[in-house]
């Protein structure tokens, strides 16, 4: 996310901010050297086609309005969910909104989990995500979903939408109840109940 924001406001060449941001922070995983390459070079390269599906689910607001950091992180999941067939697409929503939380505002977590959800769904039905192997895990269990969701897929940026999905089911909100104070109640029933005892008879 770093390399692709310094590439768009830096207006450096490919090379130099791959040699400068992303090949320096992996000198010891070539595995995720080429993994962050791949990601990189593809979030350029389908920065358009990325952009179009961005704009389709944002109810009445202009891609070019977005905070570019959310703009970014969209740009490189929506690759990431269209290029990396054996990505699970939960895998890829779930580290958006990671990103997200770090590295921009306190609500765009949540707006750039409802555009992707609703960009799932989009690509499921038009038949443009294409997954494999470990890339299906979660894909019947999302179509289902999918096929009885009313819920609007266009997103106002900062609008509350759903939580990131962590588990099954609904989460269940705390109830917050005022505890009635037992103080005054507590202290009389440790005071000594006072009995009566019958008088002394007088001897007559």
């Amino acid at each position: 996310m770093q390399a692709v924001y310094a590439l768009f406001i830096g207006n450096q060449s490919l090379e130099h901010v791959l040699q400068t941001n992303v090949k320096p922070e992996f000198l010891d995983d070539a595995f995720g050297r080429d993994f962050a390459e791949r990601l990189f070079l593809r979030t350029v390269d389908q920065r358009v086609r990325t952009d179009e599906i961005i704009q389709k689910h944002i109810a009445n607001w202009e891609i070019d309005r977005l905070a570019m950091v959310d703009r970014i992180i969209l740009q490189m999941a929506i690759t990431e969910l269209l290029t990396f067939e054996d990505i699970p697409t939960k895998v890829t929503i779930n580290e958006a909104i990671e990103i997200a939380k770090k590295f921009s505002t306190a609500r765009s977590g949540r707006f750039v989990n409802g555009i992707l959800d609703a960009a799932v769904l989009s690509l499921q039905k038009s038949g443009e995500l294409k997954k494999e192997g470990r890339g299906l895990v979660d894909l019947p269990a999302r179509q289902k979903r999918g096929d009885n969701d009313k819920r609007e897929d266009s997103v106002l940026p900062g609008e509350d939408v759903d939580a990131p999905r962590e588990s099954e089911g609904p989460v269940q909100p705390l109830s917050l109840k005022p505890v009635a104070n037992t103080e005054d109640g507590e202290k009389r029933s440790q005071k000594k109940r006072r009995i009566k005892r019958p008088g002394k008879k007088k001897d007559s």
